[in-house]
């Protein structure tokens, strides 16, 4: 019976680690973020951000719709700031198994199987997005949100990728802060 209960929540678990996005955020614990109702796009950071003019416009589409489902709104005189930065890097893969039977003494080459060694490297672009949250007013940092996984280059697939990127660090704002 005690299997019965722990089984949808190792499901729970299984599932979520599947995830191709992974996510951390990290907050100012002094902030108080039931007081934030309206943002505005950094525009000198955005700027800044080395991507293409239509990734960078999916970005800023996808954070409009997912803030808007919270119920903030976009202002001339925001309570926040939102700039974003943005990380690509390869990742390699190397496989390395023997080719042969398997058979034979010793390291090197041998007469009596096929093949040898051989190594597969195969390289992923993997990027990061950052969502920073800026109090206008102060100037500071208060909330900063990380997604990490691998891209696409399949323009039909990109808005996808970028919307599911954008949901699940914004999924962890504002954060859930328990009074001690």
């Amino acid at each position: 019976m005690k299997t019965l209960k722990l089984l949808p929540i190792l499901l729970v678990f299984i599932l979520s680690s599947c995830s191709s996005i992974h996510v951390n955020a990290d907050y100012d614990s002094k902030a108080d973020f039931s007081k934030y109702k309206t943002y505005a796009f950094h525009k000198a950071g955005v700027d800044k951000v080395q991507i293409s003019e239509f990734d960078k416009k999916r970005i800023l589409h996808a954070i409009d719709n997912e803030l808007a489902n919270k119920g903030m709104t976009k202002s001339e005189t925001p309570d926040l700031l939102i700039n974003i930065i943005t990380k690509e890097r390869e990742q390699l893969n190397v496989n390395q198994f023997n080719a042969g039977f398997g058979y034979g003494w010793g390291w090197g080459w041998s007469p009596f199987f096929w093949g040898g060694n051989q190594t597969y490297i195969n390289s992923t672009p993997e990027g990061t997005l950052y969502i920073d949250l800026i109090d206008a007013e102060k100037k500071e940092l208060i909330w900063e949100g990380e997604g990490v996984g691998i891209l696409t280059q399949n323009r039909d697939r990109k808005e996808e990728q970028i919307n599911e990127f954008v949901a699940k660090i914004l999924a962890q704002y504002p954060p859930n802060q328990t009074k001690k």
